[in-house]
């Protein structure tokens, strides 16, 4: 296993250039406590961008015309000013499934948001399907938020009402996720150390409690052939599950402290986590193996003061959608993004609070969430993919390590198509 710490020389790296900002209000007397940003998400078709912008508010915007915007006004744009405003959706719900901005009052301080979009090919898995309070169709686009007491609410996002109302966690939804395939399968992360699993499409019905973790769970994700659940929590955990018979599958030991984010690659072969212990790791999830570690602290610390306290506590972490870049969010104000392949950061942006990041549907964009409300928008390292990567990530979008491994092929040609450590 290689350890990739930053390099010390910051004129080698490269700085991101920035996009823009959505900087929250903020009022004169407004509590500090709650305005955080806890979870930033783009819908799947990138037709939105959604954020909580603290108390109870979340904000969702057309993600093309805020684009726009930060071109015609530069990059700033403070989210409640008039003349910035994006057009409203109509109270007649006219021109429906074109993208509106809505401002959303949660009811609750919101600690996620997960966008879910319908395939209707695609049947419930309950076994009583004769009548449903909602028949969803193909152009169905769905934002769930997580709430500080437990409950998850099921927004339209074109018209922003309330579909839904999830009731059975006992503490704070810290996460939630949509199975990629359109299901509408939705499962939940939780402090009272439990993921749930939803079925939207049969009114939101809970189908499986997931027990394991002894702690908080902070995150989960879907791999993209929706067949694997990574969940992580407090007490180094990473969990493997089997989400066709909602069975453990293995459990990922590495970590020196608490794990708090996570995320698959397109292709499904990799998995980064981000850790508290300061370092983000890239497993092989059919094997269990670490592949690489890329470090916040340098020298790397110990497994004792990596399982304390220290300003280098990693927040988040995302894979792009090229499979080649992922991006990290520490306590030091920094955000890096990192190739798979190298031993160091090829880009770098400045950030303070900062407790979120996700990649844009296109992966051109990299949004970050800070603790006053706000978001941050940088360019993305953008790189022609070697001719390994592209064949590579071809074959694992539809073969695990072991069926790779057991193909019959030279083995130059089978190291040519592995990820290895």
């Amino acid at each position: 296993m290689a350890s990739f710490p930053p390099r010390v020389n910051e004129k080698e790296i490269v700085r991101s250039r920035t996009i823009g900002e959505l900087l929250a209000p903020a009022a004169p007397f407004d509590k500090k406590c709650g305005r955080e940003n806890w979870t930033v998400a783009f819908a799947p078709d990138g037709s939105y961008f959604a954020w909580s912008q603290g108390h109870r508010t979340v904000k969702l915007v057309p993600w093309s015309q805020c684009l726009k915007n930060f071109l015609l006004h530069g990059t700033k744009n403070i989210t409640n000013s008039s003349s910035l405003r994006l057009p409203r959706q109509n109270s007649d719900g006219t021109q429906k499934n074109k993208p509106r901005e809505h401002i959303i009052d949660c009811g609750d301080i919101v600690w996620s948001l997960a966008f879910g979009s319908s395939v209707p090919e695609k049947q419930s898995r309950c076994v009583n399907i004769e009548w449903h309070r909602f028949k969803f169709g193909q152009d169905q686009l769905l934002l769930a938020t997580g709430l500080n007491n437990g409950r998850i609410k099921i927004w339209d996002a074109y018209t922003g009402k309330l579909l839904l109302n999830l009731v059975d966690h006992t503490e704070v939804v810290r996460d939630l996720t949509f199975a990629p395939d359109g299901s509408l399968i939705l499962v939940s992360a939780s402090r009272d150390k439990t993921l749930r699993v939803w079925d939207l499409k049969d009114d939101g019905n809970m189908m499986k409690v997931l027990r394991g973790h002894q702690n908080w769970v902070y995150s989960c994700a879907f791999s993209p052939d929706s067949s694997m659940l990574c969940s992580v929590g407090a007490s180094k955990a990473v969990f493997l599950w089997n989400m066709d018979k909602y069975t453990m599958i293995r459990k990922l030991e590495g970590h020196h402290h608490d794990v708090v984010a996570c995320d698959f690659s397109p292709d499904g072969a990799l998995l980064a986590t981000a850790s508290y212990d300061t370092r983000v790791y890239i497993w092989d999830p059919h094997t269990g193996d670490i592949l690489m570690e890329f470090g916040h602290l340098f020298p790397p610390p110990t497994p004792i003061f990596a399982g304390g306290a220290n300003d280098r506590w990693v927040r988040s972490v995302s894979f792009s959608h090229d499979g080649l870049h992922i991006a990290s969010l520490a306590d030091d104000k920094m955000v890096r993004f990192w190739r798979i392949d190298e031993d160091y950061p090829v880009q770098v942006a400045s950030l303070s609070n900062g407790l979120c990041c996700a990649f844009s549907t296109d992966g051109s964009v990299l949004a970050a969430g800070t603790h006053d409300g706000s978001v941050y928008f940088w360019a993305t390292p953008r790189q022609i993919p070697s001719l390994q990567h592209l064949c590579r990530m071809s074959i694992r979008r539809v073969m695990p390590t072991q069926e790779v491994q057991e193909l019959p092929i030279p083995s130059k040609v089978l190291e040519f198509l592995s990820y290895r450590i």
